[in-house]
């Protein structure tokens, strides 16, 4: 079952069940200025998985999303999924600190000449050690070497509270705002985890 979105007005009470969603999208319309190389630091590597199953995937979109409600791709059955993740326009790149996945950038450029930054995120307890921004750096380049017009991304008020201060601080501008109203993902039959 997706997750009904409705546009929100102002100052309704909302529904049980429902929650409020304010997204924020912003874009980056050419690659930032000059920047020094990125040196990760020892045993950490970002890398671009190119086959991933359904499973793998699963296991990563959860143990990232779960504390911002990520949902949409719960829903999805493995053939679905796996049509998606493992699609040759999708570029999916995770974060590795030692052995350990420690997080995971997705580009869809399957919608050309727009590249999406479609999810970014870490594991919660890789968070605040200053791997997000080496994770988002390593994504605007590698997506800037697809060739796209433009590379955007969306937040929203359920994301981690420094996302769009990130976003904002690594080049990308926002250009549209709106608030819609959806299920509240935690009272899904399909749950989060």
């Amino acid at each position: 079952m997706m997750s009904c979105q409705i546009k929100a007005g102002p100052d309704e009470p909302l529904p049980p069940g429902k929650l409020l969603q304010v997204i924020t999208y912003l874009e980056m319309g050419a690659p930032p200025g000059q920047r020094p190389s990125q040196v990760n630091p020892e045993g950490i590597r970002v890398a671009r998985s190119v086959h991933i199953t359904a499973d793998f995937y699963r296991h990563l979109y959860q143990s990232v999303g779960e504390p911002w409600l990520w949902y949409e791709r719960n829903h999805l059955t493995d053939p679905a999924l796996d049509r998606i993740i493992n699609h040759p326009a999708n570029h999916l790149y995770i974060l590795y600190v030692g052995d350990n996945a420690a997080g995971f950038a997705e580009l869809d450029f399957r919608r050309p000449p727009d590249l999406e930054l479609a999810y970014f995120g870490l594991m919660p307890d890789q968070i605040g050690k200053g791997y997000g921004r080496l994770l988002l750096k390593s994504a605007i380049e590698m997506g800037w070497k697809l060739g796209p017009d433009r590379l955007w991304v969306h937040t929203c008020n359920h994301d981690h509270p420094y996302a769009l201060t990130l976003y904002q601080e690594e080049g990308f501008i926002p250009y549209h705002k709106e608030e819609i109203i959806i299920d509240d993902p935690r009272m899904s039959d399909n749950p989060l985890v």
